[in-house]
């Protein structure tokens, strides 16, 4: 038997079934007969050994073998990081690993992920190397905040960065919080007034986060809480008035409900910031009585505008009269005004009589 075993291709030789040893490449000659059999396997340095489904503890007792392989075992709760010729290629679980080392060099650095705290020395750029299920990445934007829990037990709280965390052996979980300035809508409120008027009331109040841990771990569903806190001092005071008191002082409902949210910001961990009425809706009967008493309101008004305005023309009038009476050369010069005034409404101009029209002009403005 006689076979040709390339540069990149390694053989194992073997006695009727049996490992005997590792040949290198060349031109090799075994006699089949007497039970000799070659299997070639590629030295891809990229993959790991192909060992043919033997054992590697069997093939590392062939010293040719074992020169030109690097084997590592990885424990649980940790991982390799793998170098080619000192470049990150990939990363190792658990296991036991062989890879070839004739034409590239493989090199390891082993890490303890029993502890989710990642060490400050790791560079985090080999997270993009790393399967996902063996870490948590936590984003946290400006203006957010990160609760992290380990086995679901308070850990710590993130500002805003990128951090990460291994999740092997202890499950890292987190949360989100918002602490900018967030607004809260109570809409459609339907609240009886003293006197039996029903009104619907849309209301916002904005307020932010001051403590989010104590929030997340003391209060289930906070905004739920703060809405329904809200809810319930609205109505509170809604429903202390009768309806017209009520309109009268509508701009006062926000600086009293925003006073009592601030009575009970410490309790949920928050600062209220505003308040403030969006919208009173009234039932259609009152909103059709509303309209026709604005409308008497504003013809009333109009009405007595008018009645001055009438007595103040009135009064301007008499008082020309006076001058006129008084004084004879403004009396002309009116009378001139008013002529000019006709003058320029006519369009043809017939001369009756014996006299000429400049005389006829003059006599008529000559006359008492």
């Amino acid at each position: 038997m006689k076979i040709i075993i390339n540069e990149n291709e390694r053989g194992y030789l073997f006695k009727y079934g049996k490992f005997i040893k590792m040949l290198n490449s060349g031109k090799h000659s075994y006699l089949s007969w007497m039970g000799y059999t070659i299997a070639k396997v590629s030295i891809d340095s990229s993959q790991v050994v192909n060992t043919a489904g033997i054992d590697i503890n069997v093939l590392t007792k062939d010293e040719n073998f074992e020169k030109s392989v690097t084997v590592i075992n990885v424990p649980d709760n940790k991982v390799a990081i793998h170098y080619i010729d000192g470049r990150i290629t990939d990363t190792l679980t658990s296991g036991e690993y062989a890879f070839w080392n004739i034409l590239k060099k493989h090199t390891f650095d082993v890490i303890d992920i029993s502890n989710p705290e990642v060490k400050k020395e790791i560079d985090k750029n080999i997270f993009k190397y790393i399967t996902e299920k063996l870490y948590i990445k936590i984003e946290v934007s400006e203006g957010e905040k990160a609760v992290v829990y380990f086995d679901s037990k308070f850990q710590r709280e993130l500002s805003s960065g990128i951090y990460f965390f291994w999740n092997s052996k202890i499950k890292v979980t987190f949360e989100l919080i918002d602490v900018r300035i967030q607004q809260l809508d109570i809409s459609g409120q339907e609240i009886l007034t003293t006197d039996r008027v029903s009104l619907r009331i849309n209301f916002v109040c904005s307020f932010k986060i001051i403590d989010a841990v104590k929030l997340i771990s003391e209060i289930k569903d906070y905004k739920t809480q703060i809405y329904i806190f809200s809810q319930m001092v609205l109505r509170e005071y809604v429903g202390r008035f009768k309806f017209d008191e009520l309109l009268n002082q509508k701009d006062e409902i926000a600086g009293f409900i925003l006073s009592k949210l601030k009575e009970k910001q410490g309790e949920y961990y928050v600062e209220f910031i505003d308040a403030g009425i969006k919208d009173i809706i009234l039932p259609g009967e009152i909103r059709d009585i509303m309209n026709t008493v604005l409308i008497a309101e504003k013809k009333a008004q109009a009405n007595v505008i008018s009645r001055r305005e009438e007595v103040a023309s009135t009064r301007s009038l008499l008082n020309t009269a006076k001058l006129l009476d008084e004084n004879e050369t403004l009396y002309k010069l009116k009378e001139m005004e008013y002529l000019e005034k006709i003058c320029d409404k006519v369009g043809n101009i017939s001369i009756s009589g014996g006299s000429n029209l400049l005389g006829q002009l003059n006599e008529l403005l000559c006359q008492k």
